[in-house]
């Protein structure tokens, strides 16, 4: 399906010599970096000329939240999930690892415990150790062809100096959207046990199947809420990480305290640009956003595709994000990550996210790009 003819997916954009962290990784060699979760997309137009606008302007003081940008916020939470949420529960931020690492600090004392199930983003496994407090991870199982909680297990690693659960929905990287049943068992059993939760749901704008839907764990009732910080942004949804705008929704006093407290004289806040994209993004960015899904829907067809016919390679459906998780174990590859490295294609190692002989691959890129790069992971496999 073609996007909108007025946003052009397929440009190509010259990022070297952009200060691009996925492509300076392989300066001066022919890899095709697919291992960072940004994209290869020049961001919405209507973010483009609002940043320009504001340049034009000329003055970069230090900046305060536009309260139009609350507004728009409150109000596309309300649309797309029914959630009423007052603007008192927002707390502004430069990014949502920082938010990984100031909830750990806040939900928990040194020597406490931190539980998260694996695999997982990266910033989940070290948040904590950098915080002094324990990691105790919980795998994911795979039934009926599809990443979910081992709960028995989950409920059985909880020890009396667990104080926090750390989650990612959408999850980054398997693709699960999870149903309101697991989300429930999920937050019984942390209620059960007094758990807070932070909930990472950075990729709710952009679930690829047409029959589901993100539901904020917070949502789902006030007591859950009560012990649930959620973080969210529009860098993945609308490519603006660069820009680091994102916020807490944080309902209970006691806790948003808290939280607030973790961060004071360390965490700065966001920058007059990241508002700004921001803004921009979520009030006039709709169009772009559409076709941005009906873009990567049909590069997750082209990837799936692929992958059922590489010897060896195989993947679970990705339901959201643009992050395709890929087992490499049957292959019988001994270092995967250098070994697609070998063929041009740069992937993110499995292993740092807790699920070693897996990959992950960012399709987020105009098709040109993506199938050359899975056309030289199947001409190294065969």
């Amino acid at each position: 399906m073609n996007p909108t003819p007025a946003f052009s997916f397929d440009t190509v954009p010259d990022q070297r010599g952009a200060y691009s962290a996925s492509w300076d990784k392989y300066r001066g060699r022919d890899i095709i970096p697919l291992w960072l979760a940004d994209m290869g997309f020049r961001s919405p137009p209507a973010v483009i000329e609002a940043l320009g606008r504001r340049v034009e302007h000329g003055i970069f003081g230090y900046p305060s939240v536009p309260p139009e940008l609350v507004e728009v916020v409150l109000s596309m939470l309300l649309a797309a999930y029914g959630w009423e949420v007052k603007p008192d529960w927002l707390v502004w931020l430069p990014g949502l690892v920082t938010a990984l690492n100031v909830i750990c600090r806040a939900a928990a004392e040194p020597g406490d415990e931190v539980l998260t199930a694996v695999p997982v983003y990266p910033p989940f496994l070290s948040a904590p150790k950098y915080s002094g407090r324990g990691l105790s991870t919980v795998p994911l199982v795979k039934v009926d062809d599809r990443w979910t909680f081992d709960f028995e297990r989950l409920e059985s690693l909880i020890t009396p100096r667990t104080r926090l659960f750390l989650l990612c929905n959408p999850h980054n990287p398997v693709g699960r959207v999870y149903t309101k049943e697991e989300l429930t068992a999920l937050a019984r059993i942390c209620e059960q046990h007094d758990l807070i939760i932070c909930a990472d749901e950075i990729h709710c704008g952009l679930v690829l199947d047409a029959d589901k839907a993100h539901v904020p764990l917070a949502a789902l009732d006030p007591a859950i809420a009560a012990r649930t910080v959620t973080l969210m942004s529009p860098s993945k949804t609308f490519n603006l990480p660069g820009l680091g705008c994102a916020f807490a929704i944080i309902a209970d006093e006691q806790l948003r305290r808290k939280f607030k407290q973790a961060k004071a004289g360390i965490v700065p806040g966001v920058n007059l640009l990241g508002y700004v994209a921001a803004l921009a993004a979520y009030r006039d960015g709709a169009q772009w956003h559409a076709a941005l899904l009906s873009y990567l829907r049909a590069n997750l067809d082209l990837v799936t595709a692929a992958i059922n016919q590489m010897p060896g390679l195989s993947m679970t459906h990705v339901e959201a994000t643009y992050l395709a998780w890929i087992d490499t174990r049957a292959a019988g590859i001994e270092e995967p990550v250098k070994f697609f490295e070998n063929a041009g294609v740069g992937l993110a190692d499995g292993a740092q996210f807790g699920g070693p002989g897996f990959v992950r691959l960012s399709f987020a890129c105009p098709q040109v790009t993506l199938v050359e790069a899975l056309n030289r992971m199947r001409q190294a496999l065969a």
